[in-house]
């Protein structure tokens, strides 16, 4: 009648993201992008290890979906000069990493798309608006 325990949590997940996106400032809602490519790209790993194939495909469409028309659509091209260029050329590079990786069930692949992935998280927390304007160098977690 109230469903399954698993389906009110993925519930209070939903709405937890739709109150984060609505709340969330332009860097927030980038790091946003970055966190939900990467969970959806180790969720396919790990469907991968336990062959569970069409989940694997889910998730790597998902992460690909994050990817192509999250992050690379967010890039200003006009503004960003070459470093706009690189990461649309780098954010291309992942999605067909992980074609190929759901292609021919390669979990190298999968970690190379987590591994860029988490880096360009890091770099994108670390530069932090607020953290910019007060001329802190630390960010928070």
């Amino acid at each position: 009648m109230f469903g399954t325990s698993f389906g009110r949590a993925n519930a209070y997940a939903r709405i937890g993201v739709e109150t984060g996106v609505s709340s969330a400032d332009p860097h927030k809602l980038i790091l946003m992008l970055f966190d939900g490519a990467i969970m959806a790209t180790t969720a396919a790993g790990v469907a991968m290890d336990n062959k569970q194939i069409a989940l694997k495909g889910e998730k790597i469409s998902k992460a690909i979906e994050i990817i192509t028309n999250g992050l690379k659509v967010s890039l200003d091209m006009n503004a960003g000069g070459e470093l706009a260029d690189r990461l649309y050329a780098l954010y291309d590079y992942m999605a067909d990493r992980l074609l190929y990786a759901n292609l021919h069930n390669n979990r190298a692949a999968v970690d190379e798309v987590i591994d860029l992935l988490s880096g360009l998280r890091e770099a994108w927390r670390g530069i932090a608006p607020a953290q910019q304007a007060v001329g802190n160098t630390s960010v928070p977690s």
